[in-house]
């Protein structure tokens, strides 16, 4: 237990989600004076004057602030706009309500959607500003971007001490298997359990299958965005993730061989691909935080794969999707 969280009052919004309920559970274990997970249903914080009690009524030391509307590829094509609206006006309120209140630090979890749509890989943070994101995720990044300029701002002008943390794609246990909301592991895992169980002898999947992603594991973001609670107070923003390059290909095949689906893989190439390449350089967390992530791919993958057989399948989807409504991409 570190010394930090003795005497904090630590307020995560989207505590309840996928990335917070993990994370929330490591954070009790610090034993911080008090933790808050406030709930959609209370506590809307698109409005201001919520944003507001939150501070008024909680009094927090600390924000870490999860809560986020997110989704896929056809998620972010139906509801660009409701997702650059909610994402941008929850940080936005959050931020400048816990200036106002004195709160100590904020800790803003931003997207790896937020880099340019042709950064080359490694993307390290000053790439951050070299291009306009991937055009069917680009409100949602763009309103996380913003959130790091609002932050910056208000270091310079008040010295508000908020740090900007940019995970890359999450996955796990708990993970939202929604197949009209999820994120690519959770969708491929759900489409190839099911092919295999009933016994399909193809699957196909969205776009070429050539771009690639960088997975983070849940318990390892939780882990490096806790330590970067307790030793970070820069303005610049700080990649969190593995480093390692996969193609979307090759991560099917690795979901199939696991699910226990020996049919053919199908590629749909009308359908979008998204980023071209993901792989951030995570140089700079284990320099600044003596942090990195644990947990293989391989590794990772099994585990997620054995809670969605544990939970049932459907009703793992059942619990994932509600759970999902405010959490980070």
């Amino acid at each position: 237990m570190s010394a930090f969280w003795s005497n904090l009052r630590v307020c995560v919004t989207g505590g309840a989600g996928f990335l917070g309920s993990v994370l929330c559970r490591k954070l009790e274990a610090l034993q911080p004076r008090a933790v808050f997970v406030p709930r959609r249903a209370q506590l809307d914080l698109t409005r201001a004057e919520v944003a507001e009690r939150l501070c008024t009524e909680l009094r927090p030391d600390l924000i870490i602030h999860l809560a986020a509307e997110v989704g896929g590829i056809g998620a972010n094509r139906a509801r660009p706009g409701r997702f650059f609206y909610a994402n941008m006006a929850m940080g936005l309120n959050l931020i400048e309500a816990s200036r106002m209140h004195g709160v100590s630090k904020f800790v803003q979890i931003g997207t790896v959607c937020a880099y340019p749509k042709h950064c080359p890989p490694p993307f390290q943070e000053s790439d951050l500003w070299d291009g306009y994101p991937e055009e069917t995720n680009a409100p949602y990044g763009v309103a996380k971007r913003a959130l790091l300029t609002m932050l910056q701002a208000y270091r310079a002008e008040y010295g508000f001490n908020g740090i900007y943390l940019l995970p890359v794609n999450l996955y796990g246990p708990g993970d939202n298997f929604d197949p009209h909301t999820s994120h690519v592991i959770p969708a491929l895992i759900r489409r190839f359990c099911e092919a295999a169980a009933g016994g399909a002898s193809e699957v196909r999947c969205w776009g070429t299958g050539q771009v690639s992603r960088e997975f983070l594991y849940v318990h390892d973001a939780a882990e490096g965005i806790l330590r970067a609670c307790e030793v970070y107070d820069a303005p610049q923003p700080l990649n969190l993730g593995t480093g390692r390059e996969t193609r979307v290909c090759d991560l099917a095949k690795l979901i199939a061989d696991r699910a226990g689906f020996a049919g053919e893989i199908l590629w749909d190439a009308s359908q979008p691909d998204g980023q071209p390449r993901r792989q951030l350089d995570t140089r700079r967390a284990l320099d600044l935080l003596n942090w990195k992530a644990r947990t293989g791919l391989e590794e990772g993958l099994e585990q997620t794969l054995q809670w969605w057989r544990r939970s049932g399948g459907a009703s793992a989807f059942a619990i994932a999707s509600a759970a999902a409504a405010h959490e980070p991409g």
